[in-house]
């Protein structure tokens, strides 16, 4: 079977799904990552399935249980929710294997499929191993005991959040929430209301076609809404969730946005006063004063490379209680499963602002002022983009201290860093900046915009 190759990536498979995704080839998926759980377990494998409210995801959806019944499997389907409802399924139910269709944060046209195994991602060597089965000649014949249930496990989510949560006495912060019309809009809210909590929502209703914003809360366009409804009301907090409810936006009572990197210094100090010493990670486009802030708190701070199913697999192996990404993907060891869920992430920031009794800027003061970009995103080729990183990447060596676990962090001296990795989810570099001051921040990223784009022409794409 012939399909595009980049479809395949490093944590997730996604692709613009009309011309990348189309039916037969989301059968062979279902059907190949069922046949891979059934060979590793010798039975047929119990999987959980949920998708995102994507236009194309009915279509998707029919095809991977077409997939899923011949070879076998017993299907549990969730319905749909967001991403971490299914995750959420794998641990509730026990499941052999979790998949969610969903194309994230990617536009509208875009769909995908992220799958677990057992409790554990499946990604990387897991997903080009896939890639091979899927396009192997091979048609195996039909086995027989498929199944398909539908479940719907929102009540017994709810009750999970609620066990998980430590919120004080009321009254709690009036909160507004913009879902984005992604697929956490309903449940999210219904979960925070039933935990006792005031929510003005903003686009609950789930909607493939995005017509109000785009559900990215990494993009500062993306809050607009959301910061007008805050300072029109009063409101001491604005959530903001992205298209599959894995990644957390904020903004405070002023208006003004918290990053992910900034919301994880306030759940690392919260995090080390009942767990002093514990390890946590932050990614390679958080802040400095992130990881600052936690060893000045007596944590272990380290670094990751960027990517839910790279996070979680290291947070495993260093017994880490909290990781983060400046995109707002959160993921709490303590007292939770260790997966990033946008929904129990404004939870737990809900339970720090209430307990503290002041507003959220408040309790960000003492930490150091930094000039620092958002992310910036340079189109660049699928097939090119890793390529241009190393050309950036062997430049800096030769002169600057650069952390190169994932693209190239590079150091300029007195905090300052500039950022260059390719996106594992689309056909762009990813860069980030932050220096002392704003003229040092924007001499840095002069320097490295300029051997990105020398780079870029070496290889012959167009940045």
């Amino acid at each position: 079977m012939t399909f595009p190759g980049h479809v395949f990536r490093e944590y997730d498979i996604r692709g613009v799904a009309d011309r990348e995704l189309d039916s037969p080839l989301a059968q062979r998926i279902g059907h190949a990552f069922a046949a891979t759980l059934a060979a590793e377990l010798g039975h047929a494998p119990a999987i959980a399935l949920g998708r995102d409210g994507r236009l194309s995801s009915p279509r998707i959806h029919q095809a991977v249980v077409a997939g899923f019944l011949a070879a076998g499997a017993r299907v549990t389907d969730v319905g749909i929710g967001p991403t971490p409802l299914v995750y959420f399924a794998a641990h509730h139910l026990d499941t052999d294997g979790a998949l969610q269709i969903t194309g994230s944060h990617n536009p509208g046209e875009d769909n995908g499929l992220k799958m677990m195994r057992g409790r554990a991602s499946f990604f990387g060597a897991d997903i080009q191993a896939l890639r091979a089965r899927v396009s192997s000649a091979e048609v195996l014949p039909p086995e027989p005991g498929g199944a398909v249930e539908e479940l719907d496990i929102s009540a017994a989510y709810i009750e999970g959040i609620r066990d998980a949560s430590r919120l004080p006495p009321g009254p709690h912060p009036r909160v507004v929430v913009d879902a984005g019309n992604g697929s956490a809009g309903p449940l999210g809210v219904r979960t925070l209301r039933a935990l006792g909590l005031e929510v003005d929502p903003l686009f609950e209703e789930i909607d493939g076609r995005f017509p109000n914003h785009h559900p990215d809360p990494t993009q500062p366009e993306n809050l607009v809404h959301l910061k007008e409804r805050v300072l029109s009301t009063g409101a001491l907090l604005g959530l903001a969730w992205d298209g599959d409810g894995d990644r957390l936006g904020a903004i405070d009572e002023r208006g003004e946005i918290v990053w992910g990197d900034k919301l994880m210094i306030l759940f690392s100090r919260a995090l080390l006063k009942e767990h002093p010493g514990a390890a946590i990670l932050g990614e390679v486009k958080c802040s400095e004063t992130l990881f600052d802030d936690i060893r000045a708190h007596g944590g272990q701070a380290l670094y990751s490379k960027t990517g839910h199913s790279l996070i979680k697999t290291r947070m495993k192996k260093e017994g880490a209680l909290l990781a983060g990404e400046m995109s707002g993907h959160l993921f709490f060891g303590d007292r939770f499963f260790g997966y990033d869920d946008a929904i129990y992430a404004a939870v737990r920031l809900i339970e720090i602002v209430s307990a503290a009794r002041v507003p959220l800027s408040h309790l960000l003061s003492d930490v150091p002022r930094t000039f620092a970009t958002p992310e910036l995103r340079v189109d660049c080729p699928d097939a090119r983009k890793f390529e241009v990183v190393e050309r950036v990447l062997a430049h800096f060596k030769k002169t600057h201290q650069v952390l190169d676990i994932d693209g190239a962090r590079v150091s300029f001296g007195d905090g300052a860093w500039g950022l260059c990795r390719a996106s594992n989810t689309q056909p762009v570099l990813v860069l980030r900046f932050e220096a002392k001051t704003e003229a040092r921040l924007a001499a840095i990223r002069a320097e490295v915009e300029a051997v990105v784009q020398r780079a870029s022409g070496a290889t012959g794409a167009g940045a």
